[in-house]
């Protein structure tokens, strides 16, 4: 997400703090995610409106993928990530065809477009 902040005029070392890296990590690990509980359900084969549609608790990536696809669209940042998340959650893209899309981009430079 760093460069949607970048783009909106963030310093993005921000993104490296504890509010940043450390909230990405606890929901891409924690045993209580619900972000973390959707992407197993969902590579195990759950529909994800379906997914979300059963629970009482909100997994707030489902509607932040699609938010973010309309973000980076809006303000024309290439975020392969969030395309293929968005394209899996929204568009029912099976995970192996985003995974193969994702590395087989052409490499770049992680850091482009980001100064500090």
């Amino acid at each position: 997400m760093t460069r949607f902040g970048v783009a909106l005029g963030a310093d993005p070392l921000t993104f490296l703090g504890l509010a940043g890296m450390g909230d990405l990590v606890l929901t891409c690990t924690g045993e209580l995610s619900r972000n973390r509980q959707l992407g197993i359900d969902v590579a195990r084969g759950a529909d994800p409106a379906g997914y979300v549609a059963s629970r009482r608790t909100v997994a707030e990536g489902y509607g932040t993928a699609k938010a973010a696809h309309l973000l980076a669209n809006k303000l024309g940042i290439d975020a392969p990530i969030v395309e293929q998340v968005y394209q899996v959650l929204h568009e029912k893209r099976p995970l192996i065809e985003a995974l193969t899309l994702l590395m087989n981009r052409e490499h770049k430079e992680e850091l482009r477009g980001i100064k500090s």
